[in-house]
């Protein structure tokens, strides 16, 4: 039978690209998202994808998820699920987008960790992969809910790593820099498509989810002693958070 690997927030961006990655390479793949129609388009390319609705702000979801893989061979679990809804100072920020980035984000992949250990424990190995950001290493300005939150995820994988130490489940942090998706900036900017082609504006090739994914491929298949503790990913022109070579006309 073949390994399963769960990846939550598969109805887009890196979770879909994700999914459709480890599928290829052998996994049998559980998709969870909210938007079913997404992860129906998602699952017509390729057999090994199996899709779930999921929402990981809900106990009872992530808990029904975890019953249906009592006794299955899950192995991996992508904590993907998250996002950034506010680009506001701290001063002018609302405490409910802080509360949501932080449920979505952090309560949610501390939710799936819990539910999915487990299963891994039975199944004998596990790797546990959390999406973090370089927000969660270094702070910028009018990024504050998610920067906290990112910086949260960061402290579960150091967190994690020390309380299964001795058990066969190793943790993995990735941390990507500029990523371009279809739906992130966007979110960020209440849907206002122009401030978010700004983020990228003169970057020539930002990192796509596709690449991640790679990334993430390239942890969970590595041999099991190896343990990737950290992959801090940017694209060429990003040497840090405020230092992008960008190509203007």
């Amino acid at each position: 039978m073949k390994n399963y690997a769960v990846v939550t927030g598969a109805s887009s961006g890196i979770g879909a690209a994700t999914a459709k990655l480890l599928a290829a390479n052998g996994f049998h793949v559980i998709a969870g998202a909210r938007r079913m129609d997404r992860l129906a388009e998602l699952a017509k390319s390729d057999l090994n994808i199996e899709i779930v609705e999921l929402d990981v702000t809900n106990q009872k979801s992530v808990e029904t998820l975890a019953a249906q893989l009592v006794g299955k061979p899950v192995s991996v679990l992508i904590n993907n699920a998250g996002g950034a809804f506010d680009a506001a100072s701290i001063e002018d920020s609302d405490p409910e987008i802080w509360a949501k980035t932080y449920e979505v984000n952090v309560t949610g992949a501390v939710r799936m960790t819990k539910a999915m250990i487990p299963l891994m424990k039975k199944h004998g190995e596990g790797h546990i992969v959390l999406m973090s950001s370089t927000a969660g290493r270094i702070a910028y300005e009018n990024g504050g809910t998610y920067v906290a939150a990112k910086h949260a995820v960061a402290a579960i994988a150091g967190t994690l790593r020390l309380e299964l130490n001795g058990h066969p489940i190793r943790v993995t942090e990735i941390a990507p820099g500029m990523v371009k998706t279809d739906e992130f900036a966007v979110t960020r900017f209440a849907g206002d498509k122009t401030k978010a082609a700004k983020v990228y504006e003169g970057v020539e090739k930002p990192l796509t989810d596709a690449d991640i994914a790679e990334t993430i491929r390239w942890a969970v298949m590595l041999p099991s002693h190896i343990n990737i503790d950290l992959l801090v990913v940017r694209p060429l022109a990003q040497a840090a958070q405020h230092k992008v070579h960008r190509i203007l006309k």
